[in-house]
């Protein structure tokens, strides 16, 4: 339906005034106007127009928080953030434009405490890339409302050109591409000198050294599939045939006999991630025909949280079976992407009330498999952008045994195989069709830039350099990404002697973290009694472990020269307890509450405890509650100490999680992964410091993404044995090599062992 124009009474809602050297808001009756108006600025085109003052909140790139007071502007699908009122300044110009696109989402991210003054905070990303986004606030719930209602109709207005037809989305595409790639010379300028003084110091923050999001400096072109986690699995892949330039390899980890293969297909393709995300998600007809002899006839049936989805199809079974009988099938999908920018598509058979059995067909299953898309960065020299694609799956059918052997076999007449082609398809149908390598992906895709310049983007989170002079204040640039660690495939080859000494050295400067002039006392688990059982061995069940860290990958201590890596020590702290909990809803300050092991008499003895406060939802809600404790005080010097009393942007920036799914099913594996991941950068992370305790409240509930693979957790939870190790990210030479703070294993969890926390 076309949106119709809205309109209504602009006035002064609030006035306020930031200052800058305290970080605080204060009214004024002569400063900032904070506006809101609803008209019709262009009657004729029947454009909603939607201005006022915002206060734009985000983290540099070096772990500061930022608060700058703007002016939004919001016509049609069209968005501009301006230093000052356009209206009364006609010849200002955008700090940021773009265009509201469909693949837009917007969340209330509650109330974000700047300074000793709280805003209400909105944050919007692009559904298909989190890395694009950013975050706003408002002193009043009413403000946050209206600019939500903003967005959305300005998304409505996007969706319904592109409805229009062709030449109307190839117009979006463009105005899309042109106005998210401007630049502001002044960003430009700063970071082409910041790049320089990188490459002669080749040392620093890596956050601001912007290494590319493929491989590293010392890797190539290869199938790195499965290496660019920071915990330590024993895959090993073997190449069993080679097939148009698609390899197809199997996991040989586990011999056995009678089991099922998990086996993948991978195939280097000259596009960007992006491009190749869009083609496998396009239900068009006419263009799934082109690559895909399985799922080319795929119906959108519903949608959900802007990253999952339900499909139904039918497809010709002559070309996999004798058998005419026409076939039809309904799955899910559900992708998101991860810190390092691959993307990774999941994908489970399922059943959907609007679509029953159908008269005439038969409902057959298409069993789970993944996605895996990782772009890779060529030589300088070059500007292909390549990525490499995986689809893996398990194999279940006895001529594959067969056919791996190049034995005839009727393998090929199956679901499985027609899957594994798909890779095959893919990459010549993106050979054969050039257009798509040039063409602006209309979700969300990120160009790549040279000599240093970052891109202007509006969805992108802005970060001010510095708020020491005036050019830096005006000058924002955006949150670094994640950085690429290569690990080793298999436990037998990843650890080298160099590594485990400079594993055992990085245990060694742990001692620096807590106070060396005080002796340590004893701390023992059997003094607490938390509501999950501590287990002996790997055999038990319902319970937990403190694993060792040598099944993870930190940095060493030549981390931000050569990307070098190496195997974790012994935990700096002791895990003495973990409480699982039901909760009604999510729980804040759960380390005040009687049943917490830190309100014990044990516990209040402790020099210091790190409680980190899972938060999972669900129904009913669990807290998963981790107690790691020191035997020592904290060193005042230590990089510990200024986490446990810095900033909460700070502890944002640098707490960071290692998971790992030891034991249990692949597709939780894959949905999980084993990269490490910055909490406050995926999350939203509370912090509540008292007494001898920190407590870490982690909101897995408020990422949508998040929420998607915790589901798929639980729904195997009792089958999983997962690692979970927690760091602190060392950005800077003199805090490397990393080390672990704490670690836990947990076996086999059954969710009715939770204990009501009120009760």
């Amino acid at each position: 339906m076309e949106p119709k124009a809205e309109s209504g009474e602009g006035g002064i809602e609030s006035e306020l005034t930031q200052d800058n050297n305290s970080n605080s808001f204060t009214h004024s009756a002569s400063r900032n106007r904070f506006r809101r108006s609803m008209s019709c600025g262009d009657e004729e085109k029947g454009l909603l127009v939607y201005t006022g003052w915002v206060y734009h909140v985000g983290i540099n790139s070096i772990g500061h928080e930022f608060c700058h007071q703007r002016y939004l502007f919001i016509r049609g699908k069209y968005v501009e953030m301006h230093r000052r009122d356009p209206q009364e300044n006609p010849g200002s110009k955008p700090l940021r434009k773009g265009i509201i696109g469909p693949t837009l989402t917007v969340e209330e991210t509650g109330i974000r405490k700047i300074g000793n003054e709280e805003l209400y905070t909105i944050q919007f990303y692009n559904r298909l890339d989190e890395t694009k986004k950013g975050e706003i606030g408002f002193t009043t719930a009413e403000e946050s409302k209206k600019w939500i209602e903003a967005f959305d109709y300005a998304k409505n207005q996007a969706e319904y050109e592109l409805s229009r037809g062709g030449g109307a989305r190839n117009k979006l595409s463009i105005e899309a591409d042109f106005d998210l790639e401007g630049h502001r010379p002044r960003v430009r300028r700063y970071a082409s000198g910041l790049k320089k003084l990188i490459r002669r110091g080749q040392a620093g923050p890596e956050a601001l050294s912007r290494q590319s999001s493929g491989l590293g400096n010392s890797a190539s072109f290869g199938d790195f599939e499965g290496e660019f986690g920071d915990a330590v699995e024993a895959h090993e892949w073997k190449c069993v045939r080679t097939i148009n330039g698609v390899r197809i390899l199997e996991d040989v980890s586990d011999g056995k006999s009678g089991k099922a293969s998990l086996v993948k297909a991978v195939a280097l393709v000259d596009a960007s991630a992006d491009t190749v995300l869009e083609v496998i998600l396009n239900t068009d007809r006419q263009k799934r025909y082109e690559w895909d002899m399985l799922t080319g006839d795929l119906e959108l049936v519903d949608s959900y949280d802007g990253n999952y989805d339900v499909v139904y199809g039918t497809y010709d079974p002559k070309y996999l079976t004798r058998w005419q009988s026409k076939k039809d099938f309904v799955y899910s999908r559900q992708w998101f992407q991860g810190l390092d920018g691959a993307y990774t598509i999941l994908q489970f058979p399922a059943v959907h009330k609007k679509r029953p059995p159908r008269n005439g067909y038969q409902r057959t299953t298409i069993k789970p498999s993944t996605w895996e898309i990782r772009s890779l960065d060529g030589p300088d020299s070059s500007n292909t952008e390549k990525c490499l694609v995986t689809h893996m799956l398990e194999i279940h059918t006895a001529g594959w045994g067969k056919w791996k052997k190049n034995s005839c076999s009727k393998f090929e007449k199956t679901i499985p195989y027609a899957l594994l082609s798909q890779v095959a398809g893919l990459k010549e149908y993106i050979g054969a069709n050039p257009s798509l390598k040039c063409e602006s992906s209309s979700m969300g895709g990120q160009p790549k830039h040279h000599d240093g310049e970052l891109p202007d983007e509006f969805y992108d989170a802005v970060t001010g350099a510095s708020s020491s002079t005036t050019e830096d204040e005006d000058s924002e640039d955006e949150t670094e990404k994640e950085e690429k660690p290569i690990k080793e495939k298999t436990v037998s080859s990843a650890i080298s002697t160099s590594a485990l000494k400079q594993a055992s050295d990085a245990t060694q400067d742990t001692n620096k973290e807590l106070d060396p002039s005080v002796p340590p006392i004893h701390v023992e688990a059997s003094q607490f009694n938390g509501s999950l059982q501590k287990g002996n061995d790997d055999a038990d069940t319902n319970c937990w472990t403190s694993p060792s860290g040598t099944g993870f990958m930190i940095r060493g201590q030549t981390y931000l020269k050569n990307n070098a890596k190496i195997t974790g020590g012994d935990p700096l702290l002791k895990l003495i307890a973990v409480d699982w909990f039901k909760v009604d809803k999510a729980t804040d300050k759960i380390a005040l509450h009687p049943k917490s092991q830190v309100q014990s008499d044990a516990g209040k003895k402790l020099p210091f405890v790190l409680v980190i406060n899972l938060e999972i939802p669900a129904k009913p809600n669990y807290s998963l509650v981790l107690y790691f404790a020191a035997d020592r005080p904290v060193n005042k010097d230590s990089l510990l100490e200024k986490f446990l009393d810095g900033t909460d942007a700070f502890r944002d920036a640098r707490l960071k999680l290692i998971p790992s799914i030891v034991e249990g099913y692949w597709m939780v594996k894959r949905a999980v992964g084993t990269k490490a991941c910055l909490l406050g950068k995926a999350v939203t992370c509370k912090y509540f410091r008292q007494d001898n305790f920190l407590e870490v409240d982690v909101d897995i509930g408020s990422s949508s993404v998040a929420r998607s693979v915790i589901g798929l957790v639980l729904g195997y939870v009792t089958s999983l044995v997962v690692d979970l190790a927690i760091l602190i990210e060392a950005n800077e030479e003199a805090e490397l090599p990393e080390y672990i703070l704490g670690s836990v294993r947990l076996n086999r969890v059954r969710l009715e062992s939770a204990i009501p926390l009120d009760g």
